[in-house]
């Protein structure tokens, strides 16, 4: 009977590890806190790491945390960090090698659940920058259409970006000098 409780409370943290994952991504990869790491993630990657990796380092070490704090008798840690370890595998292998393809072989699904998973992390990409994304899930992606139809509400709003990455006003100008009429009017 323990087995089962042990084995019902690793399915509970990997299922609930997409929720984690999503606020993650989400509030702090996409934000100013986390944006510095994550950013690599949105731009061409020159050799096989990138800076957001430290983020499975991060995510590696608490997991291998809880699982000796259980080991060490704290119930259930043991089980938490076995479901986070799990969740783990399973985004290195949907993410990094079948979205990404950052594995030495190609494996690109025609179809199903796995194909609309690949879609919605492309669209996820399809923005520059960290604002206006979409899918910030890892093992959940919502219908397509849904997402295609929040990426053009995204982009009505969204305001111009310059090379620097600062919003820009409609003329070009950085936001914060963007207030009155443009130079020479």
């Amino acid at each position: 009977m323990m087995l089962l409780i042990e084995g019902l409370v690793v399915l509970a943290t990997v299922l609930v590890m997409e929720g984690v994952a999503y606020a993650v991504h989400r509030w702090v990869m996409h934000g100013p806190l986390g944006w510095g790491w994550h950013r690599s993630h949105h731009e061409e990657r020159e050799g096989v790491f990138e800076r957001n990796d430290l983020y499975a380092v991060v995510f590696s070490i608490l997991a291998g945390a809880l699982i000796a704090f259980g080991m060490a008798g704290v119930w259930p840690l043991r089980q938490v960090g076995v479901g986070l370890m799990v969740y783990g595998v399973l985004y290195f292998v949907v993410h990094d090698g079948l979205v990404h393809q950052r594995w030495p072989f190609r494996l690109m699904p025609r179809g199903g659940y796995v194909k609309r998973l690949v879609q919605a992390h492309k669209m996820h990409h399809a923005v520059d920058g960290r604002d206006g994304c979409v899918s910030f899930g890892f093992l959940y992606a919502p219908p397509v259409r849904l997402l295609k139809a929040r990426l053009q509400a995204n982009a009505s709003a969204r305001k111009p970006r310059g090379p620097d990455g600062s919003f820009r006003a409609v003329d070009g100008r950085p936001a914060e000098r963007a207030v009155g009429p443009p130079p020479g009017n």
